[in-house]
């Protein structure tokens, strides 16, 4: 066994020169469970959220699969947002420069026409949005005929948003034994008769999220009490002053709400969901990266749709409906072995979805701000366990006091005493046990 696990796939030495550029050492959990099955030629599910090398689980077995000397398309990939289908192109990029195997990426917001005459010469991978290159296949520009790879990323993104009917149309133009490389982070019953329809016994690789969530993300709450919760988010933003921080609302006008309020008091606030045009996404994202924002308040879209790099904080002005999403939230935060702080400003009504949180393995620190210090509070639980601690006492006192047969005046006072007494043992004891 070499040194570099990478190795051990045997991949061409442009390949591995590449990942050794990229500063790649171990194949993530996915990777190790996906590229040798991908090189096999095999379909395959691949179960993992946002951050745990998907990309690279499927980018490095198809490149090594691509004749370069075959001009053809080889390799479709598909994504759900116009971000996510750039940052694969551009990562081919990095993994074949130092060859001759071509790659385009087809997106929406884009000239058609332009796009249509350059496809004179067909790429050898193909990336793009399903909406614009099932378009391209319609207009006989694209031909997926000769492809055997395709790609389904981020499917349950792809179903949420309307853009399986696409996928299934692309699918349908390509050859009966196709290669399908399913990546979602959950399998909905919704995407289940599109997998049953074009997989045959696929591979199966998962990998569970509490593994992601979280060695190197503190996860902090904060009460929102009888306060405006703006006010508290605001007090958040301004004493953390964070290289860049996202805060997540569940819906585009809560989005809204929350980044014209900030506004109007005074912070600069960038803001990403569906609604932005291509145009103010384009720019947002330039800006973005340009480090003119140290504030984005956003959808679930920053969460799995787009890559942001140096987030250092993530904050849920809401905790998401699917509590996956608080998993994806806190996975744009703590990349690359980072650390990261995921915050999370919550209400009475949250507490059944911080107790499923915690269920699968998120521990939460419980702190609130005050004139701008921040405070240790007790475990958010704390009372509901003192008040099961207590019902054990009774419990316990119950059993050991037995009614007598034979009952005389005062029996129930006797048996009331003896109860007390019991139960100042038992907390004296539990006290001690504590210390």
């Amino acid at each position: 066994m070499k040194n570099n696990l990478f190795e051990n796939f045997n991949l061409q030495p442009f390949l591995q020169e590449a990942v050794k550029d990229l500063g790649f050492h171990e194949p993530t959990e996915i990777q190790k469970k996906m590229i040798p099955i991908i090189l096999k030629g095999q379909s395959a599910i691949g179960q993992s959220q946002t951050g745990t090398g998907k990309t690279h689980a499927y980018l490095l077995p198809i490149i090594e699969k691509v004749d370069p000397s075959v001009e053809q398309v080889q390799a479709v990939i598909t994504a759900p947002t116009r971000e996510l289908a750039q940052q694969i192109y551009q990562e081919i990029g990095k993994l074949t420069e130092k060859t001759a195997i071509t790659s385009r990426v087809f997106i929406g917001g884009t000239d058609k026409q332009r796009t249509i005459d350059k496809l004179k010469v067909q790429p050898h991978i193909v990336v793009g949005t399903p909406g614009r290159i099932n378009d391209l296949v319609k207009e006989q520009a694209l031909f997926v005929h000769t492809a055997a790879m395709l790609v389904v990323d981020e499917a349950d993104l792809m179903l949420d948003m309307g853009f399986i009917e696409d996928v299934d149309q692309i699918a349908a133009k390509m050859p009966e034994k196709l290669q399908i490389l399913v990546f979602s982070a959950t399998i909905p019953e919704k995407l289940k008769p599109f997998l049953k329809k074009y997989m045959e016994n696929p591979q199966y690789a998962h990998v569970e999220p509490q593994q992601i969530s979280a060695r190197n993300i503190e996860h902090i709450i904060i009460p929102r009490k009888s306060r405006e919760k703006v006010n508290v988010l605001y007090e958040v933003l301004t004493n953390l002053n964070p290289y860049l921080a996202i805060v997540f609302t569940n819906t585009k006008s809560k989005a809204d709400e929350v980044a014209d309020r900030l506004l109007e008091k005074g912070l600069k606030v960038g803001r990403i969901h569906g609604d932005l045009s291509p145009r103010e996404r384009k720019k947002m994202m330039k800006q973005i990266r340009g480090l003119e924002y140290q504030y984005i308040v956003a959808t679930d879209l920053a969460a799995r749709g787009i890559d942001i790099e140096g987030i250092s904080h993530i904050i849920n002005f809401e905790i998401p409906q699917d509590l996956d999403f608080y998993i994806h939230r806190s996975g744009r935060t703590a990349r690359a072995g980072n650390s990261g702080i995921a915050f999370t400003i919550y209400e009475p009504s949250d507490e059944d979805a911080l107790n499923k949180l915690e269920k699968i393995g998120i521990s939460f620190s419980h702190r609130d701000i005050r004139k701008g210090e921040w405070i240790e509070l007790p475990e958010r639980n704390k009372r509901k366990n003192r008040q099961k601690s207590e019902n054990d006492i009774d419990a316990k006192a119950k059993t050991m006091v037995r009614k007598p047969k034979k009952v005389k005046p005062g029996y129930k006072k006797k048996m009331k005493y003896k109860m007390d007494q019991i139960k100042k043992k038992e907390r004296r004891r539990k006290s001690r046990n504590s210390k």
